[in-house]
């Protein structure tokens, strides 16, 4: 089977050289790869001790951060490699000041692991979520090189657990720990006698957590909310932003909205203006403008979401409306304000916890999302508590790092990593 494997991933990657010109993000996810190896060449020495990271985009980023911060904290004088499977991972977080060195993953055959894992040397390998590469994975077990998955999360429609998925079942059993976020992600582990698991929750809510700690403030967003009530739709497509025009076309002229679209694309952010009934302005506009005079100011670039869900007295996040999968709803509740989602989140387990708590309320089309928005807006008791919700759930669920971190502690204690700590 692992011949089978190996094949197809050669007929995959001679497939994707044929393709790349027909779609920017794929040319970046084909050509990208070419520049791996000779980024970990020149950053890694053989003497240096590193600790791999592997994520497979920006939102297992977010998961994995907490534990970077940790291990720079606990390790300081171990290099981190950090390793991304899609564009959109790589691409923004390349010259993140968290890693001492990023790069995409190289495609998953026998070959690249071994000189993956030679250039890298990790003491240990850290994969986030989803992540199982069966090359990488037999080339750190063979190296007795120790391979945890944080943050993980299994659903029995998986592979792993169909009649078929002896081969990549018997890649999950490399893993030396997995730390899940449920306990029906570790009762499918078990049916798989897989016993090497913990419930540790999902370390996102740390990153969250400590966003409340920080200076959040923003001269443009004091500026353009000043006294109003403020609705922040963030990480939105365009299936959210016609669940939301109803609303915004008929509300009250003080009520202010901010978007700031997943993809910052012109054509459909004007195409979003056009509908607009309310006077809009786009952030790269902002200069030479009384922001207070308008009412929808769209964020028409990157790195500023979180900071201005703060501001934000009832948050839409966006993906739920349609099929690309629900954005991170845990920023803006950790500032203890109600949510709004689309109804399609039924692979985001912490949605459906906190909608069942009342801190979250999910629509179907937009006469739904009217109705629920017009009560946050106009009931302040109800918007408060739903708030007051949103927040302590984040609150309450925080904590996975602590428990991963007192694993690879142990790991070092027992000598199974050898990871010299300034601390000791």
């Amino acid at each position: 089977m692992r011949t089978l494997y190996n094949i197809l991933t050669h007929v995959a990657y001679v497939h994707l050289q044929l393709v790349k010109g027909f779609s920017k993000k794929l040319k970046l996810f084909v050509d990208g790869r070419k520049e791996s190896f000779a980024i970990l060449s020149s950053a890694i020495k053989p003497t240096d001790e590193t600790i791999w990271f592997h994520c497979a985009s920006l939102g297992e980023f977010e998961q994995g951060m907490p534990i970077i911060l940790a291990i720079k904290d606990t390790y300081p004088n171990h290099k981190i490699v950090l390793t991304f499977f899609s564009p959109s991972g790589y691409e923004i977080k390349k010259k993140t000041p968290l890693a001492d060195v990023v790069a995409y993953l190289p495609f998953d055959t026998k070959r690249n692991a071994r000189k993956f894992i030679s250039l890298v040397h990790p003491s240990l390998a850290i994969f986030v979520k989803y992540e199982v590469w069966p090359n990488y994975l037999f080339e750190l077990q063979e190296r007795k090189i120790p391979a945890l998955l944080v943050s993980g999360l299994f659903r029995k429609k998986q592979i792993y657990f169909k009649a078929h998925g002896g081969f990549m079942r018997r890649a999950l059993r490399t893993i030396d720990h997995f730390f899940v976020q449920s306990a029906s992600s570790e009762a499918l582990l078990k049916s798989l006698k897989l016993d090497n698991v913990t419930i540790s929750g999902d370390t996102r809510f740390d990153r969250v957590s400590h966003q409340i700690e920080i200076d959040n403030s923003l001269d443009f967003m004091d500026d353009f909310k000043g006294d109003s009530l403020c609705v922040v739709c963030g990480s939105t497509w365009p299936e959210d932003e016609e669940v939301m025009l109803e609303f915004i076309n008929s509300s009250e002229s003080t009520l202010k909205f901010v978007f700031a679209p997943h993809k910052i694309d012109a054509s459909k952010i004007q195409d979003f203006r056009d509908k607009l009934a309310k006077k809009s302005v786009l952030f790269s506009e902002r200069e030479n403008e009384d922001l207070s005079a308008f009412s929808v100011l769209i964020i028409d670039t990157i790195g500023y979401l979180t900071k201005i869900y703060s501001y934000a007295d009832v948050a839409y996040v966006g993906g739920a409306a349609g099929t690309t999968g629900l954005h991170n709803i845990l920023e803006p509740a950790t500032f203890g304000i109600p949510i709004v989602i689309g109804d399609n989140f039924d692979k985001f387990p912490e949605a459906k916890k906190l909608e069942q708590l009342a801190g979250l309320y999910s629509v179907s089309d937009a006469q739904d999302c009217s109705s629920v928005m017009g009560k946050l807006i106009s009931d302040n008791n109800f918007r408060s508590t739903t708030g007051m919700i949103a927040g302590h759930f984040v609150n309450s669920n925080t904590g996975a790092t602590r428990i991963i971190m007192e694993y690879i502690e142990q790991l070092h204690r027992h000598r199974l990593v050898q990871i010299p700590s300034e601390r000791q």
